[in-house]
């Protein structure tokens, strides 16, 4: 650690990471807002003697499942949208702005899904709560690692897919409540008031360091340090604090100079675009580094598995199957708490190692449950999948882009590498059931085979990422 570089958040600091986290909780909360939610707001169930309108709102819109679909997956064109524009929205508006207009998107998609009368605005609402979560998925890992204490940095870093589960277990716990023609609306208003009440509490927010810096405005940068960081009157110009923090995660101090040859003036120089971290020679080694995070993420076959947990272990726990979705969820948060303790401590790499390797045991340790109608092993092997996923390829990509990103291309390495997440998460929920029926042969027997892809996709990228990087 550098000498000056502060070791703990104020008061005030921990409030500003909380802040920024909320874009984080909204991108998880909205994944399964409409998950338990889903058979009364389409009409699939109701109650008796129920009048047509609640409040001068309709109990629920019909829709088939097809339309339901549409309305589910437009989530992911959103987060694409927000995604590609987000290194434009940072660089020109500041972290702090970029967050501001992440809450906006997402006061208005949420608060229009809440009030909507018919499809269309409900379509509409759940687009422009994908763009938000896109914008708010780019920043929020940016902003988190910029204003955290070095000696802390993974441990906080983590916190943005600790907030991420968080979302999903509120939004399934609200819904487990919530889910009556009289009262679905009030999960999707909960998200617009969060983001509104974010909006409110900006203006006594400050903004990242970092960005201030870079942007020449030395006296904002110093008094928002001040404010931030204990032991922060010793904090020189933080304009090179990626120097002993992050450079060296790209490998040899040779390799990271040859990356970053010159970081006091880099600090300074304008901020590189997505063509430019997709063509220049400088940017391939970072670049690689963060797309082949992002697909060890996706295609772990995360979602996948996350389809099939609710069919099989309500099979293995058939008395407790509207709680399966949310014990899943459960697992996801414990396990996903112990990255903050130990990311620091056995290094990001060690961690995603331990990681990958559960993962791959436990999709082909479903793969087999299934084929051989072991529901036990595949609800096991369910189990400790979640678990392993939630212990670093979850969180530990989110950590990994701001630190191997050169200064001046943290926003548009970010752009580029959640836009590929969003890409993989939407082509495995494409082509995942095609997939398995294909190598079924229409067998249900034989269903699991496609976990043993899924394996073998982890299996490779991995290889390529860890063929990379040093952390």
């Amino acid at each position: 650690m550098a000498v000056g570089d502060p070791e703990a958040f104020t008061l005030y600091g921990w409030i500003v990471c909380v802040w920024v986290l909320i874009v984080s909780f909204q991108y998880g909360f909205h994944i399964s807002s409409l998950n338990q939610i889903s058979g009364v707001l389409t009409c699939h169930k109701t109650e008796p003697g129920l009048p047509p309108t609640y409040y001068g709102l309709p109990t629920c819109i019909a829709m088939d499942d097809a339309k339901f679909s549409v309305l589910t997956s437009i989530y992911t064109v959103g987060g694409l949208l927000g995604s590609l524009g987000a290194n434009v929205v940072m660089d020109r508006w500041g972290r702090k702005g970029a967050c501001l207009a992440s809450a906006f998107v997402m006061a208005v998609g949420a608060g229009f899904m809440g009030v909507a009368a018919s499809l269309s605005p409900l379509i509409i609402g759940r687009l422009l709560t994908g763009i938000a979560a896109g914008l708010g998925l780019c920043v929020g890992p940016i902003y988190i690692s910029e204003i955290a204490p070095v000696k802390i940095k993974g441990a906080v870093g983590v916190l943005t897919q600790f907030a991420i589960v968080v979302g999903i277990m509120i939004t399934q716990a609200m819904g487990l409540q919530l889910a009556t023609p009289r009262t679905w609306r009030l999960v999707l208003l909960f998200s617009s008031a969060l983001s509104l009440t974010q909006l409110l509490s900006g203006p006594i927010i400050v903004e990242s360091p970092v960005w201030l810096n870079r942007h020449g405005l030395l006296r904002d940068k110093d008094a928002s340090a001040r404010r931030l960081w204990k032991g922060s009157h010793v904090v020189h110009s933080p304009d090179v604090s990626s120097e002993d923090a992050e450079d060296p995660l790209l490998g040899t101090d040779e390799e990271s100079r040859s990356l970053n040859p010159n970081p006091r003036a880099e600090a300074h120089e304008a901020a590189a675009n997505v063509p430019q971290v997709l063509l220049r020679r400088e940017f391939r080694k970072p670049l690689a580094i963060v797309c082949f995070s992002m697909l060890c993420q996706q295609l772990s076959g995360v979602n996948a598995v996350l389809y099939y947990s609710n069919n099989i272990l309500s099979k293995a726990l058939p008395d407790l199957g509207p709680y399966v979705s949310l014990g899943i969820t459960i697992v996801n948060f414990f396990m996903t708490a112990a990255p903050i303790f130990l990311i620091d401590r056995l290094g990001r790499k060690k961690l995603l190692s331990l990681s990958a390797t559960g993962a791959i045991v436990s999709l082909l340790a479903v793969g087999f449950g299934l084929d051989s109608a072991e529901v036990v092993l595949a609800s096991t092997a369910i189990i400790t999948f979640i678990a392993s996923f939630a212990i670093g390829i979850g969180p530990v990509p989110f950590v990994m882009i701001p630190e191997v990103s050169p200064p001046q291309a943290v926003s548009a390495l970010s752009s580029v590498g959640l836009s590929l997440n969003w890409i993989a998460n939407f082509l495995v929920g494409l082509v995942f059931l095609p997939l398995r029926d294909f190598l079924s042969g229409g067998d249900v027997d034989k269903e699991g085979r496609v976990f043993y892809v899924f394996a073998a996709l982890l299996s490779f990228f991995t290889f390529m990422l860890f063929g990379l990087y040093r952390g």
